[in-house]
């Protein structure tokens, strides 16, 4: 039998091969993952941009707006399969609308087959809601969720409100601390800061300014204050029974009737126990 022969096989593949979803391998992170800016300002585009060129890669394709309605719309214009994907969101004054580009870039990434999807996020917003206030909510909390929802299976911060808040997620939270770097900018640009001294505003930052001022060496100065009235538990009527009512004189211990009708008794019931609480 006559044997094939296939030479020319070789010359059927180009120098620059094209993936069979469109993009080049020059366009795909040969270190397996990418970095997009959510692009909330130009001051995110920036820091996405020299935290791209520090790792030397280039910043994701990606396009993020708003339409006439005010809706957020977010396209990817490059392949993320399974890729790790880092999302620079910086959060401005319009912290809705930064927490909304964050949360449809996560999902688009998500639904485009992205490995992990880790938000780097220098001020998480709504960290200060993290304590139930009269009847209001632990909005922070919600945040959380939405981002575990959104699909982001981790998060970088820097100095959060509580260290209890990395409790609320269900994935990791690198908390990151500033302090190292402003020491030493105080130390290298400030030349006279021996000079100076650590202020606390209100006694619950004294613990922080205590450790600049250890290890600055210098002294440390506490601002300390009446709270505010939303700070301070005051009496909002969630209480049951009452914490103080008038009344004329001690009644007594009245027992529930004995009688057929099943609402009566339990009315003499209620009023056994307020009698028991001398109201």
């Amino acid at each position: 039998m006559p044997i094939r022969r296939f030479g020319g096989h070789r010359s059927l593949v180009s120098q620059n091969p094209k993936l069979s979803y469109g993009f080049t391998k020059m366009n795909v992170s040969r270190s397996g993952y990418r970095v997009f800016s959510a692009n909330s300002s130009a001051a995110c585009t920036e820091l996405a941009k020299k935290i791209t060129e520090r790792l030397g890669v280039e910043l994701g394709k990606s396009v993020v707006y708003q339409e006439s309605n005010s809706e957020t719309r977010v396209d990817v214009k490059e392949s993320v399969r399974g890729q790790d994907i880092f999302i620079i969101q910086t959060i401005p004054r319009d912290v809705n609308t930064a927490i909304m580009e964050l949360l449809v870039m996560a999902y688009a990434l998500k639904t485009s087959c992205a490995k992990n999807i880790i938000g780097v996020i220098p001020y998480f917003p709504y960290s200060k809601q993290c304590k139930m206030r009269k009847r209001g909510s632990i909005v922070c909390k919600l945040l959380s969720s939405m981002l575990a929802k959104a699909g982001l299976t981790h998060i970088i911060t820097m100095d959060l409100h509580q260290k209890e808040i990395q409790g609320f997620f269900t994935f990791p939270v690198d908390n990151l601390r500033a302090s190292p770097f402003l020491i030493q900018y105080i130390q290298e640009e400030i030349p006279d800061y021996r000079n100076a001294i650590i202020v606390a505003k209100s006694p619950s930052a004294a613990k922080r300014a205590q450790s600049y001022a250890e290890r600055l060496r210098l002294g440390l100065a506490v601002i300390h204050g009446e709270a505010h009235q939303s700070e301070s538990d005051m009496a909002d009527g969630r209480n049951s029974p009452p914490l103080s009512r008038t009344t004329t004189g001690h009644t007594g211990l009245e027992l529930p009737c004995k009688t057929n009708n099943i609402e009566t008794g339990k009315e003499g019931l209620l009023l056994f126990e307020y009698s028991c609480f001398g109201i």
